[in-house]
């Protein structure tokens, strides 16, 4: 079978979750695909299934390594995924990628293309990879990343790997869901700088300047040497451990043996301080908060209610009759009882 996922399985209208649970925790790729699908569903009876199956696997929760790994456009994400995915299965770990396309805002459609980008890593056994389309939200990172973490958790896999759209906010929100964050760098493109304005550096647990082959061997020497010294004046996001930068080569692996030691010293320092397991409370914190703001925005834009009271508003503010803010002001307290 194909490690890739197929999203064919597609719940039906009465999923027996309990079922469907205990397939999933046997390591059935299938059920884990059906699983996905059925938290990914924006249908209230699959909402309801999903809630369900999340709380029967919640005790499947930390059981692996999350690593998220981000890069300007180019930088050969999901070569380098493949290839050290391929290095850790063959170490005897289970490896999940999470792809996060980006949606169209007009149509919502995604461009899945990590089956073929990865295709060495989707024909293994003990991988999955999920191409999972972002929804419109927020960033790029889809709604349900971190549940399906969860899922991927409970099917048994030990390394989690979430690959972002590298488009800006995408790295915020994958920072504060994963161990570990890396980032990857071009050199001799400019991008060096332009990462530093976008404040990357600051959320990264390592930086790997990619493509350290042939004639780019020089420039990637340069760049490290400008991230090192780039890194010296900002606060790392953890305590307990100073970020590393290094080259690697995905086309020739070289490096990608170093880039893992670094991952698995990162959490050996952390919990020998114990500051690996209160960074994970923090993030389910974190995420509550998120899903809070989900939950809230979902159910106001689905009140029929609410949803005349903001066309008019809509009409107001087209027609310079209302201030936005005034707008967005009448509109809440209409939907919370304050007016």
């Amino acid at each position: 079978m194909n490690a890739t996922a197929n999203t064919i399985d597609a719940p039906s209208a009465t999923t027996d979750v309990g079922a469907l649970a205990d397939q999933l925790t046997t390591g059935n790729r299938v059920a884990l695909a059906r699983g996905i699908t059925l938290i990914e569903s924006r249908k209230p009876e699959h909402k309801a299934e999903g809630r369900q199956l999340l709380e029967l696997l919640s005790g499947f929760a930390g059981r692996s390594h999350r690593i998220g790994i981000t890069g300007v456009p180019g930088a050969g994400k999901s070569t380098l995924i493949d290839r050290l995915g391929r290095i850790l299965t063959a170490g005897g770990s289970r490896v999940a990628v999470l792809a996060v396309d980006p949606s169209s805002s007009r149509s919502g459609g995604a461009i899945l293309g990590d089956k073929t980008r990865m295709a060495d890593l989707a024909a293994d056994p003990n991988a999955f990879i999920r191409p999972s389309p972002s929804s419109g939200t927020l960033g790029g990172v889809a709604r349900t990343t971190r549940e399906t973490i969860l899922l991927c958790e409970a099917a048994g896999y030990d390394i989690v790997l979430v690959e972002t759209v590298g488009i800006g906010q995408s790295e915020i929100a994958v920072a504060a869901m994963v161990d570990f964050f890396l980032v990857l760098m071009l050199a001799g493109g400019g991008d060096e700088l332009q990462g530093i304005k976008k404040g990357v550096v600051e959320l990264a647990d390592m930086i790997a300047i990619t493509k350290a082959d042939g004639a780019n061997e020089g420039p990637v020497r340069t760049a490290a040497a400008d991230y090192t010294s780039a890194l010296r004046i900002l606060t790392p996001a953890d305590a307990s451990w100073k970020p590393p930068v290094i080259a690697v080569s995905a086309l020739e692996g070289r490096g990608l043996q170093e880039l893992w030691d670094n991952v698995r010293s990162h959490r050996a320092a952390l919990e020998a301080k114990g500051e690996f397991e209160a960074k994970r409370r923090q993030q389910d914190v974190r995420w509550m908060h998120a899903m809070i703001e989900d939950r809230v925005r979902e159910m106001f834009f689905t009140n029929e209610a609410a949803a005349a009271k903001i066309a008019g508003l809509e009409q107001a503010v087209r027609m310079k009759k209302m201030p936005p803010s005034v707008a967005a002001d009448e509109a809440a307290g209409f939907i919370f009882g304050n007016t």
